[in-house]
């Protein structure tokens, strides 16, 4: 029996040990959630969202526990990991629950007196999720509780990092009274995982993780004309207008790029601040960095812990290494960071001045605690370099001006536009993004339309 192993970036220590799904355990699983989608698609929407309540009502009760658990698996401070549930899962769980009779009622048209017509939206069959490990809850909840909420069985393979949040899933999925099979969750290989992208029994696929992650599920689906949601990542943008509130903005900023030591799709990456107040903006910000306390993230004091394992810190000493090489300046000493060592996934966080768009700090995924910042001299240069990215998933504005922050929004290409905050997903506007950082819409009315498919109805009565 294959296995893989859970190795805590905590200590180094092996937190759990799980077995892979066979080919007889998944085939099993696809037949229980064929079979058990079409009941589960016939009982009223009230109803199904009575149960699903009850589901993410469970989870939620269980914040500190789980969130315990997300610190040994993935090493986000205990400081934050219960909010990933108790704040953001039940806000967004809540609000897809409050919209799906909304989002999934009947579309129907004026006119045609006597013929009864309607568009319905209508499930796609067995939803197969996949999520990754940096922000397991909340990539999860984007696709788990709407396509259930839309009459979908739904099979869970979250990262070999999280294992055990796709088991608690299940945990609440019974104790809520779900029929068996309408969810299930496997743990698998990424091989078994695309081999279940191509069976004719997926209608859709919705996949959050890195663009070669994206490419593959992409090509395994090919020639089946099934739906894909690819959330791949990004290089974020801030751009740090002259008007800026620059305490307020420094302590966003600094929020934006280094909660979960950088480890979020949408932290910000990338800085662009105003000639007029960039010397200024750079010495709050270094105050706020320096403020952070890098260490055991089981400790309550701690503010900022490792990376998920020591080859992601190596990507970002790397990126550093380079950046240095090429004239950049580092503004924080590492030596105020003694829990930070070469050959552990503890890493010191910086900011990197000095820099240019020949820099791969500057154009490739960090996906850890760095930064570079740019001066520049006006909106148009602004504009042009926080375009100048392969992906488009968020940019934030910092200005006392939200006019001007809508005018520059209208010009970058990217899926959300932030004034004054980032790295937020509200759960009311959709989630998306262009270029390599993928296509597809979760969150918001509009996410319930990847979930499902319509079917129209002209019903003419006899003469």
């Amino acid at each position: 029996m294959k296995t893989f192993k859970v190795i805590s970036p905590v200590d180094g220590s092996v937190y759990a040990e799980r077995p892979y799904a066979s080919p007889e355990e998944v085939e099993a699983a696809l037949k229980r959630a064929k079979q058990a989608q079409r009941a589960w698609q016939e009982l009223p929407l009230e109803e199904r969202a009575r149960l699903v309540q009850k589901m993410a009502d469970w989870i939620v009760e269980r914040a500190d526990l789980l969130g315990e658990e997300i610190t040994w698996q993935m090493g986000r401070p205990i400081a934050h990991s219960p909010w990933e549930i108790s704040r953001s899962f039940k806000e967004r769980a809540d609000y897809m629950i409050e919209v799906a009779p909304r989002a999934l009622s009947d579309l129907v048209p004026a006119g045609a007196p006597g013929i009864r017509r309607a568009i319905r939206r209508e499930p796609v069959g067995i939803v197969l999720v996949l999520a990754p490990w940096n922000y397991p809850w909340l990539t999860s909840v984007n696709a788990v509780i709407p396509a259930l909420l839309a009459g979908n069985s739904v099979i869970l393979k979250i990262s070999s990092q999280t294992p055990l949040v796709a088991e608690r899933y299940l945990e609440a999925a019974r104790a809520a009274g779900l029929p068996e099979g309408v969810f299930q969750y496997l743990h698998t290989d990424h091989e078994t995982a695309l081999k279940m992208v191509q069976d004719p029994r997926i209608g859709f696929v919705a996949f959050t993780g890195s663009v070669p992650g994206g490419r593959a599920v992409e090509k395994a689906a090919a020639g089946r004309f099934v739906g894909v949601g690819l959330e791949l990542g990004g290089k974020d943008p801030a751009y740090v207008t002259e008007d800026a509130n620059l305490a307020f903005t420094a302590e966003g900023v600094a929020d934006g790029a280094f909660f979960n030591a950088g480890q979020s799709c949408a932290a910000i990456e990338r800085v662009y601040v105003h000639e007029k107040v960039y010397d200024d903006f750079l010495d709050a910000l270094v105050a706020v960095v320096e403020g952070y306390t890098l260490g055991n993230p089981t400790d309550p004091e701690t503010t900022l812990g490792p990376l998920v394992r020591t080859q992601a810190a190596d990507w970002v000493r790397s990126q550093i290494k380079e950046a240095l090489s090429k004239g950049a300046k580092a503004l924080i000493d590492e030596s105020r960071f003694p829990a930070a060592k070469e050959g552990t996934p503890y890493l010191a966080p910086q900011v990197l001045v000095d820099v240019d768009h020949s820099m791969s700090v500057m154009r490739e995924e960090s996906f850890g605690p760095v930064i570079g910042v740019m001066k520049v001299k006006d909106d148009e240069e602004a504009i042009r370099l926080m375009n100048d990215s392969d992906y488009g998933l968020t940019a934030s504005i910092w200005t006392r001006d939200l006019d001007r922050a809508e005018r520059i929004g209208r010009r970058l290409e990217t899926g959300t536009v932030f004034a004054n905050r980032s790295d937020y997903l509200d759960p009311a506007l959709a989630w998306t993004g262009v270029k390599d950082t993928g296509r597809g819409i979760s969150l918001s009315e509009l996410g319930y339309h990847q979930l499902t498919r319509v079917k129209s109805y002209h019903l003419r009565p006899v003469p």
